[in-house]
């Protein structure tokens, strides 16, 4: 083993190639990728799927499965090649000098056993401790990973805890044998943004308490300006550009790098005067790579002859902190050159009223111990609390909170999925609120359509993709014949610019982002008056949102949708909605225009979810606030205002009002409302969260 004192960097991969072997052929996965980790020192590695991120962890770890094989290059730890260490040298150092986070919790935990017991196995196995000690040291580790009450969490199951502590748990599993190296892969894709923050803070602060060197993989540009020192940016296996954050996000030196903050929606995008620019053109198959460079065909600045004609090595890009990048033609772009414009748009004014809301409840009544049996006591769990608000023809209004707040129950209703328990929902002024989707007529349903976050799981695998549009047609009743029927599903594929052969395709031959445009076109399939978005875009890359969302924009314009876009990620808000409204344990907390809502003064939780938002821009200057506890549950709500349990600004309301009442909705200016007992003088004081420092 190496020795404890080793000052060389924790890890180093040099010129690592892996494949995977298939009965047809070698499949290339990750190319010549080289990167180090210096003790202490925290790595991003980002690009899109595909890209060979979580191969290369695989490689660290040396669990490559069956198939997988390193065919060149070398991976180093603390000086010694992992891939002449036999299987007992690895299994000491798997888990006890390099441990690694994935990024779905419950794969990592055992549902049938508890915590406690399953984070003391890691030091007595490894270590060879004693039980009590094991117990002792579980218990501090619980703490630092800020857990409330660690005795009850230690005796909890898995299920019993809430998905950020099920991550906590995961990282406190990581952490119980002190590793040197710690690897992430997306540890907070899966989380809530509030969550998501306080885990990030958490990691950063146990690197520098344990010193711990960490490589964190993500496609969050954001996450990792806020987490790592250093980055390394990834395309289609290979290593395109690497350096410190600040010289790769303020003067990077690769096309793609350049690409993939073009299409990610920073403050001042505007949607109309402001477009993003998405990445033209699809992502290599490994065994379809072109020549030259792999980024080529997508390319602003390929150049025949010179980018095609052979292997493209990285270049040293003098006076930086080794900084690198694999473009031949680096030296000859203008990298400061201003984007070149995209088409503009007119702001469309929104129109009539369409659908209205007023003073909406959904209550569910379940047994109070429904998982045994379901007798005894019944209780009533609160998913929505007199919801009120309007939306108008071509006009998009967010709706955001994070997971249990109630959005998707608001959505369910809306459908027809759900019945409302009090309140109306007025559709064109007629009452929907109580009719089930099964007793609606052809055309509300046709009115009120949905696109689902998950686009792997809303089409039929075993229909094509002609077949599942016309299928649509034929439900809402459109076309006389099956020709017409097709003409106007080969204009649906138009209308998502998708190429009409894909009509003949079956759905495992698209990408994600071709499956949700398919998704698209069905919502679109009856003329939908309203189309509710729920999280359209959060399962795919960032390239592929800007294409999604530009192509939401451009139906929009040009059918004058209504769009109810609920999501979690405020960035993507920003730049698409007209209005905001932020929900919390089923209420309304504010609700008003984008720059209303973005702009002080603040509901507490908006405060709170604007400082949790990672923002890929080194000139952005944000407050800190990182909400304690987690959203209480909705069977069970507190007494009072719904957000008391986790508000920093409570002390400052007297007599203890919000632990008694649920805040009256006050207007702050014409189309703002909050739901808030603060008073105007304090909301006065309140200061910007996000800041774009002067240029």
């Amino acid at each position: 083993m190496a020795k404890p004192d080793y000052d060389g960097p924790i890890l180093e991969i040099e010129n690592l190639s892996i494949s995977f072997f298939t009965r047809l052929r070698e499949i290339p996965a990750v190319m010549d990728f080289s990167v180090a980790v210096q003790p202490g020192e925290a790595v991003g590695l980002v690009g899109e799927s595909g890209c060979g991120k979580s191969t290369v962890a695989l490689g660290v770890m040396q669990d490559l499965g069956v198939n997988g094989r390193i065919v060149g290059g070398s991976v180093r730890f603390k000086g010694q090649d992992l891939s002449k260490m036999s299987a007992a040298e690895l299994r000491h150092i798997r888990g006890n000098e390099i441990a690694m986070i994935y990024q779905e919790p419950m794969a990592s935990l055992n549902p049938a056993m508890k915590v406690g017991r399953q984070l003391i196995e890691v030091p007595m196995i490894h270590e060879g401790i004693s039980e009590k000690d094991a117990w002792a040291r579980a218990l501090e580790v619980v703490n630092d990973v800020k857990l409330p009450d660690p005795d009850r969490i230690m005796k909890s199951y898995p299920h019993q805890l809430s998905g950020g502590q099920q991550q906590r748990i995961v990282i406190a599993m990581a952490l119980m044998s002190k590793p040197s190296l710690l690897i992430l892969d997306e540890p907070t894709t899966a989380l809530d943004v509030t969550v998501e923050a306080a885990v990030v803070e958490l990691v950063k602060d146990l690197g520098r308490k344990y010193g711990t060197s960490m490589l964190f993989i993500s496609h969050n540009l954001g996450l990792v300006l806020e987490t790592c020192d250093r980055i390394c940016v990834m395309y289609s296996g290979e290593a395109v550009e690497t350096g410190s954050i600040k010289d790769v996000f303020d003067k990077m030196q690769h096309p793609y790098t350049q690409a993939l903050f073009r299409s990610i929606p920073l403050p001042g995008a505007n949607k109309n005067s402001r477009p993003l620019k998405a990445i033209p053109g699809n992502f290599p198959l490994p065994h379809e790579r072109p020549n030259g460079c792999n980024f080529g065909p997508r390319c602003d600045y390929f150049q025949s002859g010179q980018c095609d004609a052979g292997e493209i090595p990285m270049a040293v890009i003098e006076g930086d902190d080794r900084h690198l990048t694999r473009c031949l033609r680096y030296r000859d772009i203008d990298w400061n050159a201003p984007v070149e414009a995209m088409a503009q748009h007119e702001a469309g004014e929104p129109g009539q009223v369409v659908l209205k809301m007023d003073k909406l409840k959904k209550y569910y009544e379940v047994a109070a111990n429904a998982l045994f049996g379901g007798g005894g006591a019944k209780k009533v769990v609160k998913a929505n609390e007199t919801l009120s608000f309007e939306a108008r023809e071509s006009e998009t209004l967010a709706i955001v909170g994070e997971s249990g707040c109630g959005k998707s129950t608001f959505a369910k209703v809306l459908m027809g999925l759900e019945t409302a328990t009090e309140g109306q929902i007025l559709l064109d002024n007629r009452n929907i609120e109580d009719i089930p989707i099964e007793k609606r007529d052809t055309q509300t349903v046709a009115d009120v359509q949905m696109v689902f976050q998950n686009p792997f799981d809303t089409l039929n695998p075993s229909m094509t993709v002609g077949r599942q549009i016309i299928r649509a047609l034929e439900v809402f009743g459109i076309g006389a014949s099956d020709q017409e029927r097709r003409d106007e599903m080969l204009r649906l594929l138009d209308l998502v610019k998708l190429p009409r052969e894909f009509a003949d395709r079956m759905p495992r031959q698209l990408s994600g982002g071709q499956k949700q445009r398919v998704g698209i076109a069905r919502a679109f399939a009856g003329g939908a008056r309203i189309v509710v978005a729920d999280e359209p875009v959060s399962a795919l890359d960032v390239s592929v949102q800007a294409a999604v969302t530009d192509l939401l924009m451009e139906i929009q314009r040009k059918q004058k949708t209504t769009l109810l876009f609920i999501s979690h990620d405020l960035s993507i808000v920003r730049y698409l909605s007209d209005r905001v409204m932020v929900m919390y344990l089923g209420h309304v907390v504010e609700l008003g225009t984008t720059d209303q809502v973005f702009s002080p003064p603040y509901h507490p939780y908006t405060e709170a979810l604007l400082s949790a938002v990672p923002i890929a821009d080194t000139s952005v200057e944000k407050r800190h606030i990182v909400l304690e506890g987690d959203v209480p549950s909705a069977m069970n709500p507190p007494p009072g205002c719904p957000f008391q349990t986790r508000c920093r600004w409570k002390s400052e309301v007297p007599g203890g009002l919000c632990e008694k009442e649920v805040p009256p909705v006050r207007d702050l200016a014409p189309g703002h409302q909050v739901k808030c007992h603060l008073s105007q003088e304090m909301l006065d004081r309140m200061e910007p969260v996000i800041k774009i420092a002067a240029e």
